[in-house]
């Protein structure tokens, strides 16, 4: 009698690295099944949001083909993904399905429940590493405890070094042809308003499209990443993040390509800025452990404090902020950009984090709701680290007496103006001498660049200096 694999693919859509794949066809099957299954009301309020979905329709696409390059193909289905894998499983005779394991709360436990149910069909199951290096229950302090500072983390793991990458697999059986599929179109992913243009412009989505990027970033930013990566003018950074999201590269293929290419080009500078990009690497490992060992953070705050924080409410606030009409050419660049591409540069991320949670005392958790809706690389680990961060009150977060001047901000990552010229084409003309402080232009500067502020720009919605001071009394009152 044949023996059958299935193949659950979820956010590790790649064929070279993929530890499920590889056991899958080095185990003793006759065939194995890839599947993809959709089941966004397993994930609650932490389904794949608009720019998401864009990413993930272009995705699945590259996978299918891909798969088809080797002789196999790839099964959609719809959840509930215990009755999808029933269904299959009957359809195909399968006694097995082998899957890659992720971290977030929800899934780890519809994972629980799904080998729960499958063991209970007599079903072998088998979960293995891909997407993080260390996973988040192999690494603890002497005392026992999750790591809440990133770089002792860092320097607890980074030395373990990781194995090589799986090869890709030159073949794979054909997927019994009575075995039914819907297709990608069949799932809907696309937006219904055509606001997807820019994105689908300015990525390729797929393994092919992140092995792509990879190279581009070693061989045009790593040698000036250290300088160029906190200028968001620049090309300065890998933009790897949501390929490696959705699994379409793994950390450890991004870390053994850096040490190869190090090997062929590496003197003692280019190895610093190395160090500097593999650091970046070590955050998402870091995000992922605290999220596993505090599941509560993407709504409450680590530090149980913030959970009196007097918080504004600012509605108004919050739309001009979503909206990138603040006033404040540094944030509204910022989040024109994200609109844009479904992508904003760190740099910005931290500037508009700070200003939404200490200038405009708006919440963390609605800016955390604003980027899950509109980034391509929305993680949820990621995403909870970076905005508690920003707003004082998470694992590493910044002091919360640490408040970005946006307009410094600008000054000193933007010098010229041209990140705000391009995202904030009202400004264009201005000169650099002002551009970050438009309310602060004299009349002529103004008149001269076809400024009229409160008409084509926006005056600024909050007084930087006095929002400063009123968001470090508020901290007071929960200090203690």
């Amino acid at each position: 009698m044949k023996k059958r694999v299935i193949l659950w693919f979820r956010r590790d859509l790649r064929l070279a690295d993929n530890p499920a794949l590889r056991a899958a066809l080095d185990g003793d099957f006759d065939s194995v099944v890839p599947v993809y299954i959709q089941a966004p009301d397993e994930l609650g309020d932490w389904a794949p949001g608009g720019a998401q979905r864009v990413w993930l329709d272009d995705s699945l696409r590259a996978l299918s083909n891909a798969l088809e390059a080797l002789g196999s193909r790839l099964v959609i289905r719809r959840g509930p993904s215990i009755d999808a894998l029933d269904t299959l499983i009957e359809e195909s005779g399968a006694t097995a399905v082998y899957w890659n394991r992720l971290y977030d709360p929800l899934t780890i436990e519809r994972d629980k429940a799904v080998k729960q149910h499958l063991d209970e069909q007599d079903i072998e199951t088998a979960s293995f590493r891909a997407n993080l290096l260390y996973e988040p229950w192999t690494v603890e302090t002497k005392q026992g405890q999750p790591y809440k500072v990133f770089t002792p983390f860092w320097k607890a793991v980074s030395g373990r070094g990781h194995d090589a990458p799986l090869a890709e697999p030159e073949r794979m059986p054909e997927v019994w042809s009575r075995i039914g599929t819907l297709s990608v179109d069949d799932l809907a992913l696309g937006p219904t308003l055509n606001w997807d243009k820019s994105i689908r412009e300015t990525w390729t989505p797929g393994e092919d499209g992140a092995h792509d990027r990879l190279e581009r970033f070693l061989d045009a930013a790593l040698n000036g990443y250290d300088d160029d990566r906190d200028r968001p003018s620049v090309a300065g950074t890998s933009y790897l993040s949501p390929h490696l999201h959705w699994g379409e590269i793994s950390p450890r293929q991004v870390l053994h390509r850096l040490d190869e290419w190090l090997d062929d080009h590496g003197g003692r500078n280019v190895r610093e800025h190395a160090d500097s990009f593999s650091s970046e690497i070590g955050w998402r490992e870091f995000a992922h452990h605290v999220l596993y060992h505090f599941p509560d953070t993407p709504t409450r705050p680590l530090d149980p404090r913030f959970e009196d924080f007097p918080w504004s409410g600012d509605e108004d606030g919050l739309a001009c902020w979503q909206q990138g009409q603040t006033g404040i050419p540094m944030v509204d660049a910022g989040m024109r950009e994200l609109w844009a591409t479904g992508y904003m540069h760190n740099r910005l991320r931290m500037t508009v984090a700070s200003f939404l949670t200490k200038n405009l005392r708006v919440a963390w958790q609605h800016g955390e709701r604003w980027f899950w809706d509109t980034l391509v690389d929305a993680d949820l680990a990621n995403n909870t680290l970076g905005w508690q961060w920003a707003a004082g009150c998470g694992a590493d977060a910044a002091p919360f007496f640490r408040i970005f001047n946006p307009a410094r901000q600008g000054e000193r990552f933007d010098a010229d103006g041209d990140y705000v010229r391009r995202w904030v084409p009202e400004l264009a003309k201005l000169d650099a001498k002002h551009i970050h402080r438009p309310w602060a232009a004299p009349a002529s500067a103004l008149k001269s660049a076809g400024i009229t502020l409160g008409t084509t720009y926006p005056e600024p919605i909050v007084d930087l200096k006095a929002s400063r001071r009123e968001a470090l009394d508020a901290f007071e009152k929960i200090k203690n």
